[in-house]
């Protein structure tokens, strides 16, 4: 199947360019307050409500930031935006050492398959944001390509490391 947006063409999702995300070792801080439970988000500096979408996107905090060694404060997470004339929130943007968009993360609770409507709406923060690299990841099935040449996206085999 192909995706088309506008200066945009590529084949998409096949099993073949999925890559393994490796959790191990790492653990989340969380608490209980009101029976409710929260995990601690090392980028926003706050608690946060666990939900299943949140469950995924810090631990693809912790991967970036204990494994990959992105640094923490080039990170930015559910940042309004705006993709035409609608305001969306984009999940995980790591930025450059000049602050501009370097990797754009969409994070899909595990039940959400990894599909090309997952990918279509990456895209479309892709327009606004413009990062080089994109992940998509519901943390069982993860793709991360890379788009420096937006008329030759390249499907990568693991994530790619910080450029200092």
């Amino acid at each position: 199947m192909v995706l088309l947006l506008p200066g945009i063409h590529f084949t998409l999702i096949t099993q073949d360019i999925m890559i393994t995300l490796d959790f191990s070792g790492l653990q989340l801080k969380l608490k209980q307050e009101n029976n409710v439970t929260l995990v601690y988000d090392p980028v926003r500096r706050r608690w946060v409500v666990l939900t299943p979408e949140e469950h995924v996107r810090q631990y693809i905090l912790q991967l970036f930031i204990q494994q990959l060694r992105y640094p923490v404060s080039l990170i930015a997470v559910e940042k309004k935006i705006m993709v035409g004339k609608m305001a969306k929130r984009y999940d995980i943007v790591v930025y450059d050492r000049q602050h501009m968009p370097w990797l754009l993360a969409e994070c899909k609770q595990p039940e959400v398959p990894v599909s090309p409507q997952t990918l279509h709406q990456l895209l479309s923060y892709q327009q606004t944001v413009q990062g080089r690299y994109w992940l998509i990841t519901n943390g069982h099935q993860s793709m991360c390509a890379d788009a420096a040449d937006k008329e030759r996206v390249i499907w990568m085999d693991a994530l790619p490391e910080y450029e200092l």
